[in-house]
């Protein structure tokens, strides 16, 4: 192996006759296996060689994080003294050596990750009656969770003891003192709220608290629709499916996505969520499940969106991958992806398009206004786009220009 990465023998030498042989070399064989490149390899086995020096990994079993910390500032402190560069102790290096310590000994099974606290009860029982009960999808109840969980741990108390003085007082204070720590937009805040309301209307009824907290909690004022969603026009889309032109595999896996986000709408997570298994290449179909409905749907597959998921999965996508969702990361180690913001963000900046957000979602609202604009049905549009209700999808009417052009030059008879 070390032949293979390196030529100096002296560099050969070292490595070979450095201590745990046999775990590098097994790691770095299954990082060539993953794919790896050569310069990557390359700077795993310079890392290990680290790690040993920095590590007590011949006499400790098991690693903590907090002990990987301490050698990687141990080795900061060394390079910039022993290369007078600060190069060797800048902050990305320092990150590198933190992953490829931190992936090496999860290989090896010999590190300590810190359990995470355990769940308030409380919050438990509240999320089970959510799903039990009340049927609400499931990417919203780990909405609501991780907020609670994020709450009780901004105000540093747990559930229990939290219940035992609350009055409408002193919650509008520690939220108040929220709000202002992280500068919450008027719309974040009036979420924010609501989520934690339906909790405590729950708490009341479990007599947790006293009546009437809940609906104590002072709010900003918003009206129905007062903001215009903020999407590209169709015009821009076409623009940055040009900046998806290409032969590289992530011009051509970018292609595939933003044709999924833009044509049919769908959320990232549907996207990253799809499996080889939901195309019928014969009868040439798309199965989806949107995340807040329950039913699987089917759509047909468009002959545009077709040949981008053929190009991508034939030139640009690792073929002895064992995962089933379509979309990979483009280098190893290969996994499904966790997120398409930075790969449609990245494609949109050089446009300078006047849109306040440039992930994934700004082409789901492009989407929806092109259907309003082609005279769809406000019923067909929102069963493409997974609404539970036609009050969500009937934002988009408002941005519905070429309607509200008509209007503007209807002929009134002569009537002033």
């Amino acid at each position: 192996m070390f032949n293979q990465l390196f030529d100096q023998p002296d560099t050969i030498k070292r490595h070979f006759n450095a201590p745990l042989l046999e775990e590098r070399l097994r790691y770095l064989t299954f990082r060539a296996e993953q794919g790896s490149k050569l310069s990557v390899l390359q700077e795993i086995a310079s890392f290990q060689l680290i790690c040993i020096k920095y590590l007590p990994l011949e006499k400790d079993r098991v690693i903590t994080l907090d002990k990987i910390n301490s050698a990687t500032n141990r080795w900061a402190v060394y390079s910039i003294q022993h290369y007078r560069s600060k190069n060797h102790s800048s902050l990305p290096r320092k990150k590198r050596f933190i992953q490829h310590a931190t992936q090496w000994l999860s290989f090896l099974n010999r590190i300590e990750i810190p359990k995470k606290p355990p769940i308030p009860t409380k919050i438990t029982e509240f999320t089970d009656y959510m799903r039990d009960e009340k049927g609400i999808a499931e990417v919203t109840i780990l909405k609501i969770h991780q907020q609670l969980l994020n709450f009780f741990r901004q105000i540093k108390k747990d559930p229990s003891s939290f219940f035992n003085d609350l009055t409408p007082g002193n919650l509008d204070e520690l939220l108040t003192k929220i709000f202002q720590e992280r500068s919450y937009a008027r719309n974040s805040i009036r979420l924010y709220v609501s989520r934690l309301r339906i909790f405590l209307r729950y708490a009341e009824s479990r007599c947790w608290c006293t009546s009437g907290i809940a609906d104590s909690i002072k709010t900003p004022r918003s009206y129905p629709h007062q903001g215009l969603p903020s999407g590209p026009s169709w015009e821009d889309v076409q623009r940055l499916l040009k900046n998806t032109e290409g032969d590289g595999p992530s011009n051509i896996r970018a292609r595939a996505i933003i044709l999924l986000l833009a044509i049919y709408g769908l959320r990232s997570s549907e996207v990253r969520q799809l499996r080889l298994e939901d195309i019928d290449w014969e009868n040439e179909t798309l199965r989806l499940k949107h995340s807040k409905l329950g039913p699987t749907q089917q759509f047909p597959l468009v002959q545009t969106v077709g040949h981008a998921l053929v190009d991508y999965i034939k030139k640009a996508r690792l073929r002895s991958s064992t995962y089933r969702e379509i979309f990979l990361t483009i280098t190893a180690p290969f996994h499904p992806l966790s997120s398409l913001g930075y790969i449609v963000g990245r494609r949109w900046k050089p446009l300078n398009v006047a849109i306040k957000h440039h992930g994934a979602h700004s082409l789901r609202h492009a989407c929806a206004t092109r259907l309003i604009n082609q005279g769809i049905s406000l019923k067909t549009i929102a069963d493409q786009l997974g609404h539970r209700s036609l009050e969500t999808t009937r934002i988009y009417a408002k941005v519905d220009l070429t309607r509200l052009r008509e209007v503007a030059n209807f002929n009134m008879g002569g009537l002033s």
